[in-house]
């Protein structure tokens, strides 16, 4: 063959002794064969004395750092706020009576004298008209002693009949004078009666779910609806004793007429609704209690928020905020530098050498897209903002290498463009 390897056909010598050769076919086939294994073999033998190259190992991760902005910015305090309005007006009708009718819409708004519901006024009709007949008999027999005492006084004086009997006559004439007023008084009380089988509204409010349906019985101890006053609507919140202090000598100067209202009112108060949202208008402080609370230890506060489109209820809950100082020269760091382990804050920092270490911080307040850092960071060091996952994998694959420091690429951070207005 032309590759070297020669295959020769040898004889076979039978049984019977003589010599024979294989067939052309058969034996082609076994040359084929060995040919193939022939070249396998020195495959192997070229692989395995090749030498086996090695991945080259991953460079140190790309990260994007920034410094602490460094800014005078406002402090904060928040307190649980729960609303309410300055009127809760509990309908309870002055009579007693079937309901025949509601006139308003469960959860409406409703305005001082609307009607809200409309008892049965038949039996208060019907003492009205007794009582007219009272006064009408009344003044009738007033009437008519007034003429006997008109009759008999100058015959009294001309000694023409007894005197007593004019003194009957003027006797009667003051009873029946105090008996008219009398009537006139139930008949005024039975108006009255009449009048209250319609319930009305006594302020501008919402009115909520009635309690009663059309066919009850209601009474003076019935409690119908309630209609709450929300505009304007009060947060009320607790304040700590200790926090009071430090105000209580501007209150007592407005409760005690010495400063103007307006001084409760110079800073403006924020309620944070429950979905996390600030309340557009800002609020005003409206009182603060007599007492401090012997079990708690706080003083109950209510600030007053315009509310025109009813948007806070009564019932709500929220958080107030008010701006009580100035932080100056704090530290801010995008909110993406930081990262909550449990109870601890850490934030990544970039030594000189370009090694990535993590580092304990304490957190202030958030102001927008940033967090102010109270404690663990100094001006001009650089924070990683972007990257922090890869640093994490980086510390989780060599935890010795975890404690001198991750290399790095540091490159600067930049924000991502914001969103454009109207965009999904």
């Amino acid at each position: 063959m032309s590759n070297g390897f020669e295959c020769v056909r040898p004889e076979i010598s039978p049984v019977g002794g003589k010599r024979r050769q294989l067939s052309a076919s058969g034996w082609g086939r076994a040359c084929w064969t060995i040919a193939v294994v022939s070249v396998f073999l020195a495959a192997l033998l070229l692989a395995g004395c090749e030498k086996k190259e090695e991945a080259p190992p991953p460079g140190p991760p790309e990260v994007g750092v920034t410094e602490p902005l460094q800014q005078d910015v406002p402090v904060f305090e928040e307190w649980v706020a729960q609303l309410n309005g300055p009127v809760n007006a509990e309908i309870t009708p002055k009579v007693q009576g079937y309901l025949l009718k509601q006139d308003y819409q469960n959860g409406y708004f409703v305005k001082t004298g609307q009607l809200l519901f409309e008892l049965d006024p038949r039996q208060y009709q019907a003492s009205v008209d007794q009582a007219k007949a009272d006064v009408a008999v009344a003044e009738a027999n007033l009437t008519r002693v007034q003429a006997d005492v008109a009759r008999d006084t100058p015959l009294a004086a001309q000694s023409a009949i007894p005197q007593k009997q004019l003194d009957n006559d003027v006797a009667e004439q003051a009873s029946w004078e105090a008996q008219l007023k009398a009537k006139k008084a139930a008949l005024a009380n039975a108006e009255l009666n009449l009048g209250w089988t319609k319930v009305y509204s006594p302020i501008d409010g919402i009115a909520g779910v009635s309690n009663a349906q059309i066919g009850d019985l209601v009474g003076t101890t019935t409690k119908m609806v309630t209609v709450s006053q929300v505009n304007p609507i009060w947060a009320y919140f607790n304040i700590s004793e200790s926090k009071f202090l430090e105000i209580a000598p501007s209150i007592t100067d407005v409760i005690s007429g010495k400063a103007n209202a307006s001084a409760m009112h110079s800073k403006p108060i924020e309620y944070i609704q429950a979905n996390g949202k600030p309340f557009p208008a800002k609020g005003e402080l409206i009182y603060v209690n007599r007492q401090v609370g012997t079990q708690t230890g706080t003083i109950q506060v209510a600030a007053q928020f315009a509310n025109p489109d009813a948007l806070l209820r009564p019932g709500g809950f929220g958080r107030i905020r008010i701006e009580t100082g100035l932080d100056k020269g704090a530290l801010l760091v995008p909110q993406a530098a930081v990262t909550q382990v449990q109870s601890m804050y850490l934030v990544a920092i970039v030594t000189p050498e370009n090694k990535a270490v993590f580092r304990p911080v304490k957190v202030g307040d958030r102001m927008g897209t940033n967090w102010i850092i109270s404690e663990g960071l100094q001006l001009g060091e650089k924070v990683v903002v972007d990257g922090l996952l890869k640093i994490q994998m980086a510390a989780a694959q060599s935890p010795e290498l975890a404690k001198t420091g991750i290399p790095v690429v540091a490159k600067p951070y930049v924000p991502p463009a914001a969103p454009p207005a109207g965009g999904n």
